[in-house]
């Protein structure tokens, strides 16, 4: 594997080299360019490909990479100044800006520089994706008969019914609408039951992707504390009490970031508390087809649990698939439904039928638990990995719960680090780490980490991430 410094190293002799060649000069040979510097084909690709980003060289299949030609000047630059009031006024109006801080949710979807190990990714990566079942899986899709037709506005009955399934209890397909992914259903659901300005409780630390998504409908988000056992109950009826929300949003199940598991003992505690608070619990299960190989039998989603329509149900296909594999569930009963449904037509229209055609082909092919068994077999694999990495080469960081699912670790750094100086070290050392800051809708009591371990080519990736991130430790300590 080629070497990020090298990269960088080789891009700024090139850089520096370009005055020598006329605009549209062909530049040496790949070839030339590996004996000259003596380095790898990978690194020379990797940086010619940095300076073309840059717009300072071109490159033609074939012919080879030259300089490019000076660009054009365009038509000058608009005055958007204006927006800033106009920004301003509307906030000024709005009992809770819906101004949206990306950046929890940008860290996890940016591509990381070349060369530098992903511990920061949310999603499978290449080589635990069933890449080719789905595509086997689209393509038998594409031809089934009224594919490429509008589909029912609340999802194919037969992909209904498949989550229906999944989730339990007295759930059935009429009480599931086919979402475009996760995300897209959490926002729907904190639009649909919670009108600007309100409170809305949510687990701390949480999602960042939640957090923006309730911001951004202007709602509150007010912390609940949770320990190795979920949310604390006492603590959730107090915030009821003290705010008067009439929503939580809860990820019983490996919740993220700390992979806790609400205890057997808490699901009913929760679901009375809102009850009582005549209130909804919004249940994000996000990675119950990510559990890993020792987890054991897992509990069933709350929804599963709950005759009165207490919790709205959110599921997906996508973190067990691949990024662009979108199609989630989400799930109600009562009256709250007509509301979902009408709030996920008028924003999206429906999940395309190809998608849904394809998903019913993937989970109903003999190629999906394979590899439901195969990702769990990864993932402990990686889980240990890491843990046991951690442990020998960082051992000042406080690893508090090791989870049976889920895709990350969430590590509790010695008192004093400045997580943010900890962060862009790494970066710089060769791994990319999530900060936990952004996982906190109040002020954090310590500084955190979260570590994927997804998102990496292999276990020796995972070694090497530590060490390096052993490295940017000692600079900043």
């Amino acid at each position: 594997m080629y070497e990020r410094s090298s990269v960088m190293e080789l891009a700024d002799r090139l850089r520096g080299e370009l005055d020598r060649y006329s605009p549209g000069g062909k530049l040496p040979s790949s070839r030339a360019l590996v004996e000259r510097f003596r380095v790898s084909p990978v690194t020379v690709s990797r940086a010619l490909a940095q300076l073309t980003a840059e717009g300072l060289v071109v490159t033609r299949p074939g012919a080879g990479a030259f300089r490019a030609r000076p660009r054009a000047d365009g038509p000058a630059a608009g005055d958007t100044s204006w927006q800033e009031v106009a920004l301003s006024a509307d906030a000024a109006a709005e009992l809770v800006p819906r101004t949206v801080d990306a950046s929890g949710v940008l860290v996890t979807l940016a591509a990381p520089p070349p060369g530098v190990i992903e511990f920061n990714g949310g999603y499978l990566h290449p080589s635990l994706q069933p890449e080719r079942a789905m595509a086997a899986a689209l393509a038998r899709a594409g031809r089934r008969p009224g594919a490429w037709g509008r589909p029912p506005v609340d999802g194919l009955p037969e992909l209904r019914e498949w989550f229906a399934r999944g989730i339990g209890g007295a759930i059935t397909a009429v009480e599931v609408l086919i979402t475009a992914g996760g995300q897209s259903a959490l926002t729907t659901a904190l639009r649909a039951l919670a009108p600007p300005g309100a409170p809305v409780l949510v687990e701390s630390p949480t999602y960042p992707g939640m957090l923006a998504i309730a911001r951004a409908a202007g709602l509150r988000p007010v912390p609940v504390p949770v320990d190795a056992d979920g949310v604390r109950p006492h603590l959730l009826a107090d915030a009821f009490r003290a705010t008067g929300a009439r929503v939580f949003v809860c990820q019983p199940l490996f919740q993220n970031p700390t992979g806790a598991v609400l205890a057997p003992e808490r699901r009913g505690e929760v679901l009375r508390i809102a009850r009582e608070a005549g209130a909804f619990v919004v249940e994000d299960d996000f990675v119950r087809r990510l559990v890993h190989e020792d987890a054991g039998p897992l509990p069933r989603p709350l929804a599963s649990d709950d005759s009165d329509g207490v919790v709205v149900h959110v599921c997906s296909l996508t973190k067990a698939t691949s990024p662009s594999f979108r199609v989630s569930a989400l799930a109600a009963r009562g009256p709250v439904l007509e509301r979902l449904r009408a709030i996920q037509v008028v924003d999206t229209f429906f999940v395309p039928r190809p998608l849904q055609e394809a998903a019913l082909e993937l989970v109903g092919s003999p190629a999906w638990p394979r590899h439901l068994r195969a990702v769990a077999t990864e993932l402990k694999n990686r889980r240990d990995t890491m843990t046991a990495a951690l442990r020998l080469h960082l051992p000042e960081f406080a690893l508090p719960h090791i989870p049976a699912g889920g895709y990350h670790l969430w590590l509790r750094l010695p008192d004093g680090t400045d997580e943010q100086a900890l962060t862009a070290t790494a970066l710089r050392a060769g791994v990319a780490v999530t900060p936990g800051r952004p996982y906190f809708s109040a002020e954090p009591a310590a500084a955190h980490l979260r570590l994927s371990f997804v998102a990496v080519a292999s276990t020796s990736e995972i070694d090497e991430g530590v060490r390096r991130l052993r490295t940017a430790f000692e600079q900043v300590s």
